[in-house]
């Protein structure tokens, strides 16, 4: 993409500081890349940015998307006793309490 914002050492959609650890390839048709590039640019960003801040958004939807469920009536109401009666203390638990979710990492 050629992109003359890309150069210019204002922009500052960049986080300063992060690391980049991995190289993620994708193939793509090119009138999707295309297309990519153009919602890219008309947002000031590179196709990477745009690509990489788009999965990670849907990413967390995904994760977050898991975590919702229905329940009857009677299930319900298990569930908010559930809620209400504190388990006891357990390492396992605490461990998992402070673990921070994925997307934060």
């Amino acid at each position: 993409m050629d992109d003359p914002k890309r150069d210019d050492p204002k922009r500052a959609t960049r986080a300063e500081g992060v690391r980049r650890e991995t190289t993620i390839h994708v193939r793509a048709p090119a009138r999707t890349r295309d297309l990519i590039d153009q919602a890219a640019s008309s947002l000031g960003k590179t196709r990477s940015e745009f690509i990489l801040e788009s999965a990670r958004a849907r990413a967390v939807d995904v994760l977050l998307d898991e975590r919702l469920f229905s329940l009857d009536e009677a299930r319900h109401a298990g569930f908010l006793e559930a809620l209400d009666t504190p388990p006891a203390a357990h390492p396992r638990l605490k461990a998992l309490m402070r673990r921070r979710p994925t997307w934060e990492a």
